[in-house]
């Protein structure tokens, strides 16, 4: 998972949903239908394989506000997105993590890089 969320970038301080359990009909404008009444809602990825094109059955959702990102949670958990319910859960990338921010931008820092 955390390799196609490095592949999936967004905002630096987004807040975002691992959305599992997608048929292989589901496609990123169905995603974004099924989050589309969220005014934050920055970027909506369902990952595919290179190969054959079918979906991997999993995708990402992004949300500038929090509170956008837990009435999602709240209200689309469970809901169909084509046809399977959808699984929601909280992504779980690494680099979002603050102490692995601060280091890293520390590093550049020394590197003489931009932050």
């Amino acid at each position: 998972k955390q390799w196609y969320q490095r592949r999936v970038r967004g905002e630096d301080n987004d807040f975002r949903i691992f959305v599992g359990d997608l048929g292989n009909e589901c496609n990123d404008e169905m995603l974004y239908r099924a989050f589309s009444k969220y005014p934050s809602l920055l970027k909506v990825k369902v990952i595919r394989d290179k190969r054959s094109n079918k979906t991997k059955g999993f995708g990402f959702v992004s949300f500038k506000d929090s509170n956008d990102y837990i009435r999602a949670m709240r209200e689309v958990n469970g809901k169909y997105i084509g046809n399977r319910p959808c699984k929601l859960r909280k992504s779980s990338w690494k680099d979002r993590q603050y102490t692995v921010v601060k280091k890293k931008n520390s590093e550049r820092q020394k590197l003489g890089l931009k932050i």
